[in-house]
């Protein structure tokens, strides 16, 4: 399986050859084309034209964070599944009001899904004060079908994961990640530096895998279609958000392997030290290489694998041959 690299200390990366060297002052480390899927830079990097002609060739995405930890954009090679059949299909499901929130509320009910799968996971383990929160989402659930906007499907969406996040404290016990409220860029405290740092690095992963199908990431469908940003990838990625990125922080906090030494405080907020991003990612690496018996198909198959196959789902939806179900977490 093909693998992402990240790039967390300050160098240059060029092509040598018929692969590419990252150097600075430690070294030399050379990067096996062969087997790169896409590379994460958060450090300060030089590269130069001949390094994206070859990453274009090779059909590798690069994203870009900076200091904070928070995404810039990426490089997003010449699309090579180019396929003006699907933009048209994809298209028509955004300007068809009624298609387009079929969509939407899928992705959310999906997500809603995984919320609940994670919740139970707690609650057999001695949470069962969890109890309130997983009736709550339920009834919260039971509302989407009677959604008649977009905007409905997203208020109840953030109610769903406003009292998620709540219910984190009582699965944590730890008043050093005590949540409060969500807040973003800054993030505020310690667990909301954690969900945005884990959030921008899945939207990232789903990016990559679209890039390896015929859809166009900027026509999403919970999220609006707009002139500056993909928006498919932050669809998608809230099927998968609750159980690789919130099992991730749940398992990190719960097991001390992260603690607010971490982190650093400045005047705009909380930022996440190099060892707590790198943990962060070896985390989030190892879950997309696990591996799980996939019902349907009767073999193993990884999460970046399921991630593909939700894509591909999505694509055989918009052109009518089965509709779109989101991936339920059984494990």
């Amino acid at each position: 399986m093909k693998r992402s690299f990240y790039i967390m200390s300050d160098g240059e990366i060029k092509r040598k050859d018929n692969t590419f060297v990252f150097e600075n002052d430690s070294g030399k480390k050379y990067i096996p084309i062969e087997e790169l899927n896409d590379i994460y830079v958060f450090g300060e990097l030089t590269l130069n034209k001949r390094f994206l002609e070859y990453a274009s060739q090779k059909e590798v995405p690069v994203h870009f964070f900076n200091h904070y930890g928070y995404y810039i954009g990426s490089f997003y090679p010449r699309e090579h599944l180019n396929s003006g059949y699907m933009i048209l299909k994809q298209a028509e499901h955004y300007l068809d009001s009624t298609k387009r929130l079929f969509l939407a509320r899928q992705f959310v009910a999906g997500s809603a899904q995984n919320i609940l799968h994670v919740l139970k996971y707690y609650i057999n383990r001695d949470k069962e004060m969890l109890n309130d929160t997983y009736y709550a989402i339920e009834e919260l659930m039971g509302r989407l079908e009677g959604c008649t906007e977009v905007s409905q499907l997203m208020a109840i969406e953030g109610n769903i994961r406003d009292l998620y996040y709540k219910a984190f404290d009582l699965i944590l016990e730890n008043p050093d990640f005590s949540f409060e409220k969500r807040t973003r860029r800054p993030p505020q405290n310690y667990i909301n530096t954690m969900i945005s740092f884990g959030n921008s690095i899945i939207y990232t992963i789903v990016l990559s895998e679209i890039y390896k199908t015929h859809l166009d990431p900027r026509i999403g469908y919970l999220h609006s279609t707009n002139f500056r940003r993909f928006t498919l990838n932050l669809d998608v990625s809230e099927i998968f958000k609750p159980i690789i990125v919130d099992r991730m922080i749940l398992t990190l906090i719960g097991k001390k392997m992260i603690t607010k030494s971490d982190f650093d405080k400045n005047a705009n907020g909380i930022i996440m030290k190099d060892k707590g991003k790198q943990l962060i990612l070896q985390e989030i690496d190892k879950k997309m290489g696990v591996t799980i018996k996939h019902r349907e198909l009767g073999r193993e198959v990884s999460y970046r694998t399921i991630v593909r196959m939700e894509l591909y789902k999505l694509e055989k939806h918009l052109m009518g041959e089965k509709e779109f179900k989101p991936f339920q977490s059984k494990w």
